[in-house]
């Protein structure tokens, strides 16, 4: 693997220690190129969402910067490149830490596991621990300090929408503070002040079982004879009940 000079052989030895398959990947074609393109990581190495796989390089304490460039065919595409060695994050090179056993019962809690957004509920295999503030932002800490408030079990859904809300929340992307983060949705679900630092308030609301799938065709039905949107049908109604309690109060 050749190697260009500009790079100080402190980085080089820190980008050596890398063994994240994917990872590994994306750093030697940035060492051979100057860069890759999203176009290359999917049609080179067959990557369908390629800021995952630069993510996983960033994940490792490496700092890259997002560039744009013109493809063959003239089109701009995203490209990535090494940023400044100097903002290595050392505590962070050889990636994630294995969370130890039993870690993930510790978060499930009593009764049965459920996604902590959608409130769905899962055989614990399918859901997967995810940080409450971005590893990106705030790292992992030391392992002997993980506690499981700092954690949240998320089916693989759920973790795909906060991972494409935290890419593109201007937080992520210039301040990273931490405790912005904390008063996100994807952070704190029942008590956020915020998504992505936008004034929203969510509400995700899964039906399971026969029973309930049959009100939801009924909740469907009324939409459609109202002519709304289901979102907006169930929104206006729970608007509606909620000022009704109120009236029935202060009668």
């Amino acid at each position: 693997m050749s190697t260009p000079t500009n790079y100080p052989s402190e980085f080089l030895a820190l980008l050596a220690k890398i063994t994240n398959r994917r990872a590994k990947i994306v750093v030697q074609h940035i060492l051979r190129h100057g860069q890759v393109t999203t176009e290359e990581l999917e049609d080179t190495y067959g990557y369908s969402h390629p800021p995952r796989a630069v993510q996983d390089v960033k994940d490792q304490g490496i700092p890259i910067v997002r560039i744009k460039v013109k493809n063959s065919s003239g089109r701009t595409i995203a490209a990535y490149r090494f940023g400044n060695p100097a903002d290595v994050k050392l505590d962070r090179i050889g990636g994630r830490k294995a969370f130890p056993k039993g870690f993930k019962e510790s978060l499930s809690g009593k009764g049965r596991p459920k996604c902590e957004i959608c409130s769905t509920p899962f055989e614990l295999r399918y859901l997967q621990i995810d940080h409450r503030v971005p590893y990106e932002i705030a790292g992992e800490g030391d392992m002997a300090d993980r506690a499981p408030r700092d954690y949240m079990l998320l089916c693989a859904s759920c973790q795909r929408a906060k991972s494409w809300s935290c890419e593109h929340c201007e937080n992520w992307q210039k301040g990273r503070l931490a405790d912005i983060c904390e008063r996100c949705y994807w952070a704190t679900p029942d008590t956020h002040e915020h998504i992505a630092l936008k004034e929203i308030r969510r509400l995700d609301i899964v039906w399971l079982g026969s029973k309930e799938i049959r009100e939801h065709s009924r909740l469907k039905a009324l939409a459609k004879g109202a002519k709304l949107a289901l979102p907006l049908y169930a929104k206006a109604a729970l608007t509606d009940h909620i000022r009704l309690r109120a009236r029935r109060r202060t009668d």
